[in-house]
């Protein structure tokens, strides 16, 4: 066995619903329980609306390449007769779906050949919104121990619209660091700020961000 370096703060993390932690518990192959994390862990990275995944998504996964094909077979059974993930077919062509409401929706709809309504369901369906964390990693950078405090105090004092704002702000302006999105916060709190600028004041704002009172964060790696 090759030992383990640890994980870094450079990576992305996957959560996990709730409920599979409990049915760990319940599962005694360890085919199903790889299968049903490497299907978590994929269809959460997947681009695009249609997000489910064929046989050969599995058997031919680099995560997955110790395991021969009839055990992913019987990890896939399993996880479909437990219920964690949905089968569906339509013709020739099957999928697997993750078994959300989201999942579900896009299933039943993916199964009656109706391949353009799935790939709505998937893409627009309600869901819950992605923690500040998520958020963070996606349009900054790594986080670190220092970064997650300092976003638990800006949960605390900012709401969620305004540092989703400020994180777009952001990127838009290709900067990429919380002491920039923390000044635009810390400026919109001493401004009596009320709701979120309108859109088409964008180009207005990148200009005051990047040549105003923001301008010295430009110089900041």
């Amino acid at each position: 066995m090759t030992p383990f370096n640890g994980f870094t703060d450079s990576e992305t993390f996957t959560p996990l619903p709730d409920s599979f932690i409990r049915l760990l518990g319940e599962m005694d192959d360890l085919a199903e329980v790889k299968v049903t994390l490497y299907a978590i862990w994929r269809i959460e990275h997947l681009d695009g609306p249609f997000r489910a995944l064929c046989q050969t998504d599995f058997t031919e996964a680099g995560p997955l390449s110790g395991m021969e094909a009839g055990a992913i077979a019987l990890g896939l059974e399993k996880a479909v007769s437990r219920g964690t993930l949905i089968r569906a077919a339509h013709g020739s062509d099957v999928f697997y779906f993750l078994n959300s409401p989201r999942g579900r929706a896009a299933a039943e709809s993916f199964s009656k050949g109706d391949w353009r309504a799935s790939a709505r369901i998937m893409q627009g369906a309600p869901f819950e919104r992605p923690n500040l964390f998520k958020l963070y990693e996606e349009n900054i950078g790594p986080l670190t121990p220092l970064i997650a405090d300092a976003l638990k105090d800006a949960e605390d004092e900012y709401s969620a619209g305004w540092i989703e704002e400020a994180l777009e702000i952001a990127v838009k302006n290709n900067k990429r660091n919380w002491r920039y999105v923390e000044a635009i916060l810390k400026r919109w709190k001493e401004e009596g700020r009320a709701k979120k600028q309108d859109r088409t004041d964008a180009q207005e704002s990148s200009r005051r961000y990047t040549e105003g009172e923001f301008s010295e964060y430009f110089k900041r790696d």
